[in-house]
C-alpha cells in the first residue's frame, strides 16, 4: 500500500501529526509512506523511520508575486510535483491540513481513497471537494493530536501508543553542550528555557512580562534561565535578557532545528506560548508551562501536559501575570525534583 500524508505546515502542526506516521508504520509495516510538507517544515521529518519519503513543496513561494522567470520556475516546480505524485501511484492520501491548498495536493496524488475531515471540522470547508472519505473525530478527541489520529481509522488503524519521532544530531548535541558550558549552564541543572516567539503577534506573551519572569526565576527560584529565539525575535530576546553581566538570563545563540531540539532536551522546564518550540518540547517529554490567550489549550496545548497550561482570563496574552507564570514554573520544578528523588 502506498500512502501519502499531506500536512504542509506549521512546525507545531507537523509535530502534532507525527503520531499518524508512527501509527501507520506500526500497523502497516510493509507500506510505503510519503509525507508532503512545506520545505521549511521538512526539517522536522528528517530521519523519521516511519517514512519512506519526504516530498518538500514551497507553496509559500508559489503564492508570492513573481517575475516572468519566477512564474516559469513555479510552473516547472508544479509540473514536476504532479509528475512525481502520479509516478508514486498512491493508493491512499490523508489530508491532515483541511485547507484548499492541501486538498488540491491531495487530489493531485490521484489516490483512489482520499481521506480528510468532514466540512464542519475543516478550517476551509471547500477542502471536502478534494476528498472522498470524510471523518468526524469522536467527541473524546479533544486534542488536535487525537483528531489527526482519527483519520487513520478508515484504514483499520488505531494507535496503540502516541509516538513522536523528532530528529537528533550528535554534532548538534555536542555543540549545545559546548555553548551551555561556556555560558556556565549545566544540562538539566534547573535550567528554565524561555521562548518568547510565536507565529502570530496575539499569541506572544509581552517581552516585558518574560523579562520580569526571568528576573524572578534567577533571583527568587535560583535557577538558570536561557532565552531562545527564532527569525525576527532577537529584539524581544535581548529585551528579556537585558545585561547578561548582571547575572540575569542568558541569550541563546542562533540555533538550527536540531540545536533547538538539543536545548529543549536539556531544559528542566520550557515556558512558551502556542508555538512550535513548545510542542517540540512536549513531544520530547520535557516539562512545559504553556501560555495561552486566543487559542485553545484543550485543542492545542502541549500534548500530555495540558493541565499545566495557563489560559488568559480574557483571551489576551498580556492578561497572564508574571506572578501566575512564576508560580506555575516553580510548581513544575518542585514536582520534577520530588519525582527525581522518588526514583
Amino acid at each position: 500500500m502506498n500512502i501519502a500524508l499531506v500536512k504542509l505546515s506549521s512546525i507545531g502542526d507537523v509535530v502534532h501529526a507525527l503520531p499518524v506516521a508512527a501509527a501507520l508504520r506500526a500497523a502497516l509495516p510493509q507500506a510505503r509512506i510519503a509525507w508532503i510538507v512545506e520545505r521549511r517544515e521538512a526539517a522536522v521529518l528528517r530521519g523519521n523511520a516511519a517514512l519512506s519519503e519526504v516530498v518538500p513543496v514551497d507553496t509559500r513561494g508559489w503564492r508570492r508575486p513573481r517575475s516572468p522567470l519566477g512564474v516559469a520556475e513555479t510552473t516547472g516546480a508544479l509540473v514536476a510535483l504532479g509528475r512525481h505524485l502520479r509516478a508514486s501511484r498512491f493508493d491512499v492520501a490523508i489530508d491532515l491540513q483541511g485547507l484548499v491548498k492541501s486538498g488540491v495536493i491531495t487530489a493531485a496524488t490521484r489516490a483512489p481513497l482520499r481521506i480528510g475531515f468532514a466540512a464542519s471540522q475543516c478550517r476551509e470547508s471547500l477542502n471536502t471537494l478534494f476528498t472522498n472519505r470524510r471523518v468526524t473525530p469522536p467527541p473524546t478527541a479533544h486534542h488536535v493530536v487525537d483528531r489527526y489520529l482519527s483519520l487513520v481509522e478508515p484504514l483499520g488503524v488505531r494507535a496503540a501508543a502516541v509516538e513522536f519521532s523528532l530528529p537528533t544530531s550528535e554534532a548538534a548535541e555536542e555543540r549545545v553542550d559546548g555553548v551551555l558550558g561556556r555560558k556556565g549552564l549545566r544540562s538539566r541543572d534547573r535550567l528554565v528555557v524561555l521562548n518568547p516567539g510565536a507565529g502570530r503577534p496575539d499569541k506572544r506573551w509581552p517581552a516585558v512580562h518574560f523579562r520580569g519572569l526571568a528576573r524572578r526565576l534567577v533571583d527568587d527560584a535560583k535557577v538558570s534561565v536561557l532565552v531562545t529565539w527564532g527569525p525576527h525575535e532577537l529584539g524581544d530576546a535581548r529585551t528579556i535578557v537585558g545585561d547578561e553581566t548582571a547575572g540575569r538570563a542568558v541569550l541563546a545563540p542562533p540555533t538550527s532545528l536540531e540545536e533547538l531540539l538539543a536545548v529543549l532536551r536539556r531544559a528542566s522546564v520550557v515556558v512558551a506560548g502556542d508555538t512550535g518550540p513548545l510542542h517540540m518540547a512536549a513531544a520530547l517529554g520535557t516539562p512545559c508551562v504553556g501560555l495561552y490567550g486566543p487559542t485553545s489549550a484543550v485543542r492545542n496545548g502541549p500534548y500530555g501536559q495540558v493541565p499545566r497550561t495557563l489560559t488568559s482570563p480574557n483571551g489576551t496574552m498580556a492578561a497572564l501575570t508574571v506572578d501566575a507564570v512564576f508560580r506555575a514554573v516553580v510548581d513544575v520544578l518542585e514536582h520534577e525534583r520530588s519525582a527525581a528523588r522518588a526514583r
